[in-house]
Formats: C-alpha cells, sequence, structure tokens
C-alpha cells in the first residue's frame, strides 16, 4: 500500500471513530438531528405566518437559508471534538501509533460530511412536509446540494484552525458562537440584503453566506420575479462565486490547520 492508499485508509479510519461518538453522544446527535427539525418548523411557521413575500412563499425563500445556517453552525462540531481530543491527550496516542499524520484533520472533516448529509436530507425532508418544494430540474437541484455540503466542508476547515489556535472546548464554543451569529444573520438568509442600512448592507452582500443562499435559492428555483435583481456582483453571479469561496476557503486554511496540527503534536 503507497502512502497515499495508507492516508486515504487512516483517514476513514478516523472518520468512522468520529461517526462513532457522534451516534453515541446524544448532545451531538441532537445537533445532527434535532436541531435542523427545530430549526425548519421554528422558522417556517413563525416567520413564515407574518411576512408575505411577492409571487412566492416566505417559506420556500426561507428554507435555503435555514440549509446554510445548519451547516455553519453544525461546523462548529468539528472544532469541538477536536479540542476535546486535545485537552484529554488523544493526540499524543495518535502520534504514537503507524498511522498517517493528515488522518486526523482529513478524516474528522470527512466525518462532518457525513453529519451534514444527514442534517440536510433531514432538513429537506422536514421542509417539503411543511410546504417547501424545489421547483428546478434535478440536475439543478443535485448542484444545489452538493454545492451546500461543499461549502459545509471547506467551512469544517475553518472551524478546524480555530480551534487548533484555541485547543480548549470552553473558548471555542464561545468564540464560534460570537463569530457565527453575526456571519450567518448579517446575510440575507432572512431578509433581502438590499434593505440593510449603510454598512451592514455592503457586509452582506459580500459574506459568503449571502451568496451561498443565494446560490441555493436559484438552483432550488425559490425565487420570484416579483423579487428585486440583486444589484451586489457577487450576488447576481451566486453560483460560480459560492463555488470560489468554498475553494478559496480550502486554499487558506487547509495548510493552516495541517500547520497549526504539526505544532500541537509536536509539543
Amino acid at each position: 500500500m503507497n502512502a497515499v492508499q495508507l492516508a486515504v485508509a487512516d483517514g476513514m479510519t478516523i472518520a468512522r471513530r468520529n461517526a462513532l461518538k457522534i451516534r453515541r453522544a446524544p448532545d451531538l446527535l441532537g445537533g445532527v438531528v434535532m436541531l435542523p427539525i427545530v430549526f425548519v418548523l421554528l422558522f417556517t411557521y413563525v416567520f413564515g405566518s407574518m411576512i408575505s413575500l411577492p409571487g412566492m412563499s416566505y417559506g420556500e425563500y426561507l428554507l435555503p437559508g435555514i440549509f446554510v445556517m445548519t451547516i455553519v453552525t453544525s461546523a462548529q462540531i468539528t472544532g469541538y471534538t477536536l479540542t476535546q481530543d486535545l485537552q484529554k491527550g488523544v493526540f499524543d496516542r495518535f502520534r504514537t501509533l503507524p498511522m498517517s499524520p493528515s488522518a486526523v484533520l482529513t478524516g474528522q472533516t470527512v466525518s462532518d460530511v457525513i453529519m451534514n448529509v444527514t442534517s440536510i436530507v433531514t432538513m429537506a425532508l422536514v421542509g417539503l412536509l411543511a410546504g417547501w418544494r424545489v421547483r428546478s430540474s434535478p440536475a439543478e437541484a443535485a448542484l444545489g446540494f452538493l454545492m451546500l455540503l461543499l461549502f459545509a466542508y471547506a467551512f469544517s476547515w475553518v472551524t478546524a484552525t480555530v480551534a487548533l489556535a484555541l485547543r480548549t472546548p470552553e473558548v471555542f464554543n464561545n468564540l464560534a458562537t460570537i463569530l457565527s451569529f453575526p456571519l450567518v444573520f448579517l446575510s440575507n438568509a432572512f431578509v433581502d440584503s438590499s434593505r440593510l442600512p449603510g454598512p451592514l448592507k455592503a457586509v452582506a452582500e459580500w459574506n459568503p453566506v449571502s451568496t451561498l443562499v443565494q446560490a441555493a435559492r436559484e438552483l432550488f428555483g425559490n425565487t420570484s420575479p416579483a423579487l428585486p435583481v440583486p444589484a451586489a456582483w457577487p450576488l447576481r453571479h451566486a453560483v460560480p462565486v459560492s463555488l470560489l469561496w468554498s475553494l478559496l476557503l480550502l486554499v487558506v486554511f487547509v495548510p493552516l490547520a495541517t500547520r497549526l496540527y504539526q505544532r500541537a503534536v509536536s509539543r
């Protein structure tokens, strides 16, 4: 078995380990299954019953934003489990084993993809029961789901980098919550970003979350000709710009996370 095959095999072993941890931890499993259900039902029936949009229901407009919000908040599990392993000395035990150095991070991020597939499938099924519909072609809808998973995978490397820099679960959880909420709520996930005042409008329109939400709405067909066309360049080219954001996050944060991990296990 060559080095690449060994790295892939070791990464899959770590991914299975992390998947088992999620299945056996009720709090983490709730974040994977129950939290998406709560988000869909709460936002659809609370906000959806109070806000009207021309040419479409607010529930259909909202659900792509809920998809993105869930994958952003779920990515915190990556950082949380990494900081727990650091604190418990798990990485020290891994260092004594004949395994690829890249296996821990690749296994962790791959297990997050499995977790996000579960979350998105759960949200889609609950959304369909609540009235959400995909109004595009099967190919476009499949591309929409793949883009969500690609961004989720890329964003998990961001949280892995932050976790390895902070190294403690409590500090990571506090900082991740402080950062993720503005990232989601200063976007077009819930309201039209063009209606935000002054600097907040510019921040929302260039926010990668806004671009991904707009791309998901277009690919799922959850748009209306009666709604204003986005003026900001990223939102007018949402699909390719979302792909670029995902690739940029991977290019920047994969090397950073790898370097921080090597520094952590060498101490």
